[in-house]
């Protein structure tokens, strides 16, 4: 069965990355939860696309108590994706202000994953291969996900020789043949971000495992009326 993870939480129907998203996430029935991890300048891990806020501070230079009430830490969001998995992206893009080339936030990231004992709920991703390469190399048996825009041609040796579970391509660039390859080699794909329910139904007739998207109602909706399709062709 597909799997729904939605994207900052149920982001079109409440803003994105909030407690609320995340629980309306929930009420309309997702699998999963899809947030992005930043650090504050005192070391708070904060659940926030953007590399600064709305005002223009970056993150990185504001502190955990000067920020907006609405952007939640790291427990505070976990705790509203209650019933749900998550997959968490790790931001550390070297074209944005909170880069650490050390990654370090993987680290305090995975730390504060390891205090609420419950591992088979994340999936860990990110753009940066390095990043999720470091939480790997500290964690081997929790899950991580490898973000493209373009799948590479090289995806499969690479993904097998870093030891990565799942491969999170942009869905205007994927095709059925990048999925069945993956397959092959025992990689799961999770595509983003995708709200189009006719590209949804594509996807899922391609073999897709999860679809990240802003509309999680939608795609239950879609994958709902799939199976019933199929019951009625049975």
């Amino acid at each position: 069965m597909v799997e729904v993870l939605a994207h900052r939480g149920a982001s079109r129907a409440a803003p994105e990355n909030t407690v609320e998203a995340f629980h309306l996430a929930r009420a309309m029935g997702s699998d999963a939860v899809e947030l992005d991890v930043r650090r504050t300048s005192d070391g708070v891990l904060v659940v926030h696309h953007d590399p600064h806020l709305a005002d223009g501070r970056p993150i990185v230079a504001v502190s955990a108590a000067e920020l907006p009430s609405h952007v939640p830490n790291l427990h505070a969001a976990l705790d509203a994706c209650a019933g749900m998995w998550v997959n968490i992206e790790i931001k550390n893009d070297v074209n944005e202000p909170d880069f650490d080339p050390t990654d370090a936030i993987a680290d305090k990231t995975l730390a504060a994953l390891a205090e609420r004992h419950d591992d088979q709920r994340w999936l860990i991703s990110s753009f940066r291969l390095e990043t999720i390469d470091r939480c790997k190399a500290l964690r081997h048996g929790l899950r991580t996900a490898w973000l493209v825009v373009d799948v590479p041609d090289d995806v499969i040796s690479t993904m097998v020789a870093h030891g990565h579970e799942a491969l999170h391509p942009w869905f205007a660039t994927l095709r059925r043949s990048h999925i069945d390859v993956c397959h092959g080699a025992g990689i799961e794909v999770n595509t983003w971000t995708c709200d189009d329910p006719q590209r949804m139904a594509e996807l899922i007739e391609w073999g897709i495992d999860g679809i990240c998207t802003n509309v999680p109602d939608v795609a239950i909706d879609v994958i709902a009326a799939r199976a019933m399709l199929q019951e009625g062709d049975g």
